[in-house]
């Protein structure tokens, strides 16, 4: 037999029909694709599968015994047969059914068991496969300790109905036995310290494996495999960020840092204080600072930044603040401006000696205030510039970049924030905020290349938010108490926010059962909160209209303001102090948190109504009553992983790790993960360029292709 490479096209090895059905259906192409399909589970031959559970429309492969057989003739075509075949596992019974093929009564006969795949349908109230796809498990004679049955054990791969799992493991086996010598990604000491098998080893016993625990020992491998080589990826990315040459931005005595310090209305948390200065220490070397700083809604994330930027303008670079939206944009340009006072009226009447000058630059400027915000980023008049996806057009120049700070990090991809710090030779120092609370798993699989640093504490007078499910449908006077609560608040001169999921006329990509904001907007307009000033925000609003909006609610023009969940993060505005979220099983439960993180942000208390329709018992629900239980956001995020799919969990920004993992969960193998991010270090340290581990280069060069692909195809 010839010997096959991993890298050996499927088709020259298990044919062009097989081939083509294993491309179409799961994206496999070469021969290590197929190797790496690993079965979903395992069937053991002693065991029967239990066939209580199937559904109608579930494609399966089941295991059972033959209880009867029997072919029928059509009334008035007596040529034409129907066999009828009942089968069962001890627990529940299927009926398989075959048109025109008679002869199955010599293969199906009573007490066969055997393998059936499937969809399940349903006839007169009675579940049953449609010409299952079938191989038998036992017969007479004597089964062969070589053959797949010999071994006891069955793989069950995820297949297809063009596809039985046994016709993949058919395929795997031609790939195994004309497979030649492999390399292993994970290095000999590596694998020995940890007790690990081999490549080689580890693909027969995953694929056919004679004992439990042999698929159990591979699949332990193969996961500690794909978390090695996604911690390698991030182990390069930081050993070479250490060798990018930055300018070092010292702190500098009685300069803008230290005067806005001083002159802050509150005090500092302890976390604020040990962060700015662990970056503030970031700031003075001469390699670029990659940091990612994740806090509570609330914590004062904002203010560390800030101190952070006036230091390089110190130090006499450029910050820029990358923001997702224009209204979060214009909402830090407003308040950095706001809580620096004459420090950022650099060249103006008023200004104070040394004063910088706060630029916003967005998309929607007009050409007068966008060329003069491009000009002082350009001259380096503007020491900060505040801006969305606009900052990282080609067009726009700094003068001397220091730093680039980005919030809502999830919201951006990898290459977008590259687009600003790979533009010039001396790298700028990084700082990424998240207001989202990332479980420790997922900050090490997402931001990896990045040292995390985490605010836990509230600023003092912060006061706690109540959180109440209101269950509209079965508690109609409930709803009408929330109004009530929220007329209360107006009276009392604070301000409220209504959060809907839709803008308007339901398309086809939007729930049609969910309340607008056209329409909630109309009718609280003219019913329960007639009378008051009511305001509307969201999305697709012009950006001047989004941003003068928001700036009379903040204002205080406005006594409601009914939005999307563009309020959703960074909107800042102290003096409103309750929100009505409609339809709020619609949302997540860490989009919730950060959705009520926008009342209660003053010293009056803050109060949050989750209007929901669902049913009590639905676990729509049971998320709801999580959210209304817990204000600590770091316990809601977990929860939310473990309630979401982990693609969800890893977001856009890693989609191509997301596609390389196949064992590994980042949200169940914290230990997993952590083990082999110290090894990926161990080595990377050692052989940063991989040299010597040939095998890994290779599946590091292989990964980062693969997210740099699904990042072409995203755009």
């Amino acid at each position: 037999m010839m010997q096959i490479e991993p890298s050996t096209r499927l088709r020259s090895v298990v044919g062009d029909k097989t081939a083509k059905v294993l491309e179409s259906a799961f994206g496999l192409t070469v021969v290590d694709d197929l190797l790496r399909h690993y079965p979903r589970r395992y069937a053991d031959i002693g065991q029967l599968t239990d066939l209580s559970d199937l559904m109608v429309g579930q494609h399966v492969t089941i295991m059972a015994r033959v209880v009867s057989a029997k072919n029928y003739a059509f009334r008035n075509q007596p040529r034409k047969t129907r066999t009828e075949v009942v089968v069962t596992d001890g627990t529940g019974r299927l009926t398989l059914t075959f048109f025109q093929q008679a002869w199955r009564l010599k293969t199906l006969t009573e007490n066969t068991v055997g393998l059936f795949a499937g969809e399940v349908g349903e006839y007169r109230g009675t579940l049953q496969l449609t010409h299952p796809d079938f191989e038998p498990v036992d017969g007479s004679g004597e089964i062969s300790a070589d053959s797949r049955l010999g071994r006891g054990i069955i793989p069950i791969y995820p297949a297809t109905a063009k596809l039985a799992s046994w016709r993949i493991e058919q395929s795997v086996a031609l790939c195994l036995d004309g497979l030649a010598s492999l390399d292993d990604p994970v290095p000999a000491d590596v694998r020995a310290q940890r007790g690990l098998s081999d490549v080689r080893t580890a693909l027969e016993e995953i694929h056919r494996p004679r004992a439990k625990e042999q698929w159990q020992r591979a699949r332990d491998r193969f996961r500690f495999e794909e978390a090695f080589v996604l911690q390698a990826v991030f182990a390069q990315r930081r050993h070479a960020l250490e060798r990018d040459p930055a300018t070092a931005r010292p702190a500098l005595a009685g300069g803008l840092r230290e005067r806005f310090a001083e002159r802050l209305p509150f005090v500092l948390t302890e976390g604020q204080k040990e962060i700015a200065d662990v970056i503030g220490s970031d700031l003075e070397r001469t390699h670029p600072m990659h940091r990612l700083l994740q806090g509570e809604v609330g914590s004062g994330k904002t203010v560390v930044a800030l101190l952070a930027m006036l230091q390089v303008v110190d130090a006499g670079g450029q910050a820029a603040l990358l923001a997702p939206t224009e209204v979060l944009a214009s909402q830090h340009h407003r308040a950095i401006t706001s809580l620096l006072g004459d420090l950022a009226q650099g060249g103006m009447l008023g200004g104070a000696d040394g004063a910088t000058r706060v630029q916003l630059l967005t998309g929607s400027l007009g050409a007068k205030t966008r060329n003069e915000a491009l000009l002082d980023a350009a001259s380096g008049e503007a020491g900060i510039v505040v801006g969305t996806h606009a900052l990282i057009q080609e067009h726009v120049q700094f003068a001397d970049l220091g730093l680039l700070v980005v919030d809502e990090q999830h919201r951006f991809g990898v290459e977008q924030r590259s687009a600003l710090v790979d533009r010039s030779d001396v790298k700028p120092h990084v700082l990424v905020m998240t207001a989202t609370p990332i479980p420790r798993t997922v900050a090490m699989t997402v931001f990896g290349d990045l040292e995390t640093s985490t605010l836990r504490e509230l600023p003092a007078g912060r006061k706690p938010i109540q959180t109440t499910v209101v269950p509209a449908a079965e508690r109609p006077a409930w709803m009408d108490r929330a109004w009530e609560r929220v007329r209360e608040e107006v009276d009392g001169g604070k301000q409220a926010y209504v959060v809907v999921s839709r803008i308007g006329v339901a398309d086809e990509s939007e729930d049609k059962e969910t309340r607008s904001l056209l329409d909630v907007h109309a009718e609280l307009t003219a019913g329960p909160l007639s009378g008051l000033r009511i305001g509307m925000l969201h999305g697709r609003l012009p950006a001047d209209e989004k941003d003068a909006t928001m700036n009379a609610f903040a204002a205080g023009e406005f006594d409601v303001l009914v939005a999307t969940t563009v309020v959703e993060v960074g909107v800042d505005v102290p003096n409103a102090t309750v929100m009505v979220v409609m339809d709020a099983d619609r949302f997540g439960v860490s989009q919730l948190h950060q959705l009520r993180g926008r009342v209660g942000r003053g010293s009056a208390p803050g109060l949050c109504l989750l209007v929901t329709s669902s049913d009590p018992d639905a676990p729509a629900r049971e998320r709801l009553d999580a959210v209304a239980a817990s204000t600590d956001g770091f316990e809601l995020s977990r929860l939310d992983v473990e309630l979401r799919h982990e693609g969800d969990v890893l977001g856009a920004r890693q989609s191509g790790v997301r596609s390389s993992l196949r064992l590994l969960s980042v949200v169940r193998h914290e230990d997993v993960i952590t083990d082999a991010r110290d090894a990926a270090l161990e080595v990377v340290a050692a052989d940063p360029s991989l040299d010597h581990h040939p095998a890994l280069a290779a599946a590091v060069r292989a990964l980062e292709e693969t997210e740099q692909a699904d990042y072409l195809e995203r755009t």
